[in-house]
């Protein structure tokens, strides 16, 4: 019997969207259709690869309000939001701009006596698995770069966002894009392990949990296939005594509400220097106590479920233990009505009087609550933000470069922010350390993660 890969509604629980999963012989097919059409894409000149995922890119802009729509339906996220075509535009077209620049040869020695170059060439087929809460932000990371180099891309949604891939691919092949080059497909995780682990890839990037992208590696050990992933986050802020406060907590907050929490640099804990931890505390709570929880069709809704019932009771369970622990929630569940305790319609939540005892301040939460604590100095909240697992962005709060890049040397994480957060720079790897996984998409080093390095040396004969 055929498995159905089904998405469940989290507005109310319904299935939203369900298709076939390929078979092995079917995904195998697919690969092996990938791999013969990846040979005359890659000999094209760059120029045109760049301007056909350009226009692949402009195309899915088109689909933007339907897309805004299934978004809500498969997610949870709210329609005044828009949707993510913004990102992704700036995103693709960002690595669109430096490709030439990223991929071109490095020339060692061009003499009468000698041609000694580096070249990047593609890896050949690319396997991107993306993630439910950007899935066009997280998949466009990979998959515009890997066709601008010259590789063949299977992409793998997740089943929340089930219809994303469909919309990718689609659009991509309207502008021009060879079918068989860029494909969309539905497989089980069984599936999907057995064919990295049997060498249909060159390269696979996964952007999800911790034990996922364990099973990759896992899938892929012995094979040599390269593996890219990007995997959980517990975000730090830190806010110093010369911060512009107002910006501070319109910022931060943002970071750890925003899409119900469900973000991958989203901020999940916040240290404040003791001269302004009551005013942020104050501001931060009449930030909070402004949302709307409701229904992510409605244009007034600001903060929507959840995508799946076990995700927000996860968090509720962070908070619950920590509140038993001792740690004080300040929003009132009244403001919540939406809230009934058990589905996919969660409250914000801000806890203060929290330690690291408390998983709420440790594991990833990915939900909208945010722990806040009191700190003393730089040194003492280095020391905090540094007691994780994790290691993928932190935003320092100052108006003092010098301090910021100070504390950020000291710090164990892929990017440091100062006064921003939750912002991807296609300029910058993104990168992180530690359990957040390894490798880097976006700027030349994404490139470079994309290619593989090929050396000529080339004697000429001279007479």
């Amino acid at each position: 019997m055929t498995k159905l890969i089904k998405c469940i509604s989290p507005i109310d629980g319904s299935v939203y969207a369900e298709r076939p999963a390929l078979s092995m012989e079917e995904a195998e097919a697919a690969v092996a259709r990938a791999r013969a059409a990846q040979k005359e894409w890659a000999r094209r000149p760059l120029a045109e690869r760049i301007e056909l995922v350009q226009a692949g890119v402009a195309e899915l802009g088109k689909m933007n309000d339907e897309i805004v729509v299934e978004l809500a339906h498969m997610m949870g996220r709210p329609v005044r939001y828009g949707g993510e075509f913004g990102g992704v535009e700036e995103r693709a077209s960002g690595m669109a701009a430096i490709a030439e620049e990223a991929l071109k040869p490095h020339i060692v020695e061009d003499s009468g006596d000698f041609e000694r170059r580096i070249e990047r060439e593609p890896h050949g087929v690319v396997l991107v698995i993306a993630p439910w809460n950007y899935p066009y932000l997280t998949a466009i990371n990979t998959v515009s770069p890997a066709l601008i180099a010259g590789n063949a891309v299977i992409l793998k949604h997740a089943s929340q966002t089930l219809l994303a891939g469909e919309r990718m691919v689609e659009a991509f092949t309207r502008a021009g894009i060879p079918a068989d080059l860029f494909q969309n497909v539905f497989l089980d995780h069984a599936t999907t392990s057995a064919l990295i682990a049997g060498n249909n890839f060159d390269f696979v990037n996964f952007t999800g949990s911790v034990g996922g992208g364990q099973e990759m590696e896992r899938a892929a050990a012995g094979t040599f296939t390269g593996v890219g992933t990007e995997l959980g986050g517990k975000d730090p802020g830190y806010v110093m005594d010369d911060a512009d406060l107002d910006a501070a907590v319109d910022t931060l907050i943002d970071a750890a509400m925003f899409n119900s929490g469900q973000c991958c640099c989203g901020i999940e804990r916040i240290y404040v220097i003791d001269s302004l931890y009551d005013a942020f505390v104050e501001k931060a709570v009449n930030i909070v106590n402004g949302y709307k929880l409701g229904n992510p069709l409605d244009p007034e809704t600001t903060i929507g479920p959840m995508a799946n019932q076990r995700f927000a009771d996860e968090v509720r369970g962070q908070i619950m233990e920590a509140v038993h622990m001792g740690a004080t929630p300040l929003i009132d569940p009244e403001n919540f009505p939406m809230d009934d305790g058990e589905g996919t319609y969660l409250m914000p939540q801000i806890l203060v009087d929290v330690n690291h005892d408390m998983r709420v301040m440790r594991d990833e939460s990915f939900g909208p609550v945010v722990g806040i604590m009191k700190v003393s100095s730089d040194e003492e909240a280095i020391e905090l933000m540094n007691d994780s697992e994790f290691g993928l962005t932190a935003s320092l709060w100052t108006n003092d470069p010098e301090r910021a890049a100070r504390i950020g040397r000291e710090l164990e994480t892929g990017t440091v922010f100062m006064n921003r957060a939750d912002y991807l720079d296609p300029g910058l790897c993104w990168t992180g350390c530690k359990n957040t996984g390894r490798g880097g998409a976006l700027s030349v080093l994404g490139f470079q993660n994309l290619t593989r390095p090929k050396s000529y040396h080339f004697k000429k004969v001279t007479s």
